[in-house]
């Protein structure tokens, strides 16, 4: 009897699931795909943060962050990054981008395009998912109290601890939030390519600025990328299941109420 009650309690929603049209269906069954895919990389990327704490902790990354650090440096001098002045200004340009008022103002800038297009339920969501994502990696820095590397001169000013890379992070929680935010209202292929193309290229040129300049251990910035992108992941899991229940418009909206009559 159990069984029997436990078949008859998954008949509706088969049933309605067999009456959908087939491509219906398989826009149903890539959906479901992509959630089983979003969750393992984010599955992987906390994995793969956790086991580079683990070393961090222990200290057996030393040799690498250094040799890394120093291969940044002319040879014999510490204080003189790799290349002509002009890579170096633009490294401190494109640091830039990740620190918290440039990733604060492009955050609130699409959350008021979000406002005006009366899709309020999105813009809610794109602040906490940012905002929280800023929040827990100022909580990793105070856990792990890394201190900044002192091997080579910093090029540019840094006050707060190091692991992990808030700049990394920060730029992985935000622009791949963002990107898979404007992918999942475009339905180009190439489009959703290039802005995905866009926020990974921007998540990982400011990560390796972090280490041009001097601030960051290398692992700091890997494990801010891992961090960031699983959190990013997640939000990106998490608005799908919330516009499936409606809680949030659903891409192809403009948010405008539908006219009368």
């Amino acid at each position: 009897m159990p069984d029997f009650a436990r078949f008859t309690s998954l008949a509706p929603p088969l049933r309605r699931l067999s009456q959908l049209r087939p491509r219906d269906l398989t826009r149903w069954a890539l959906s479901e795909l992509s959630v089983l895919v979003a969750l393992t990389g984010a599955a992987l990327g906390l994995w793969i943060f956790a086991s580079i704490a683990d070393e961090v902790v222990e200290g057996e990354t030393h040799g690498f962050d250094e040799a890394v650090l120093l291969a940044f440096r002319a040879p014999g001098d510490p204080a003189d990054p790799l290349g002509p002045r002009w890579l170096e200004i633009m490294m401190m340009d494109i640091t830039a981008l990740g620190s918290t008022t440039v990733l604060a103002l492009i955050t609130l800038m699409v959350t008021g395009l979000l406002v005006v297009d009366r899709k309020r339920s999105a813009a809610l969501f794109v602040l906490a998912a940012t905002a929280s994502g800023g929040a827990l990696s100022y909580l990793l820095k105070l856990g792990f109290e890394r201190p900044r590397p002192d091997l080579v001169a910093h090029m540019v000013d840094v006050s707060t601890l190091s692991f992990p890379s808030g700049h990394a992070m920060g730029a992985a929680v935000t622009y791949l939030t963002l990107g898979a935010l404007i992918v999942r209202t475009e339905a180009k292929r190439r489009i959703k390519a290039y802005v995905i193309g866009v926020a990974v290229t921007l998540t990982l040129i400011i990560g390796l600025s972090r280490i041009y300049l001097g601030v960051h251990w290398p692992t700091d910035v890997l494990a801010g990328w891992c961090a960031g992108g699983a959190w990013a992941l997640l939000c990106w899991t998490v608005a799908l299941i919330l516009q499936r229940r409606g809680k949030i418009e659903p891409e192809g909206t403009t948010g405008e109420p539908p006219p009368a009559g």
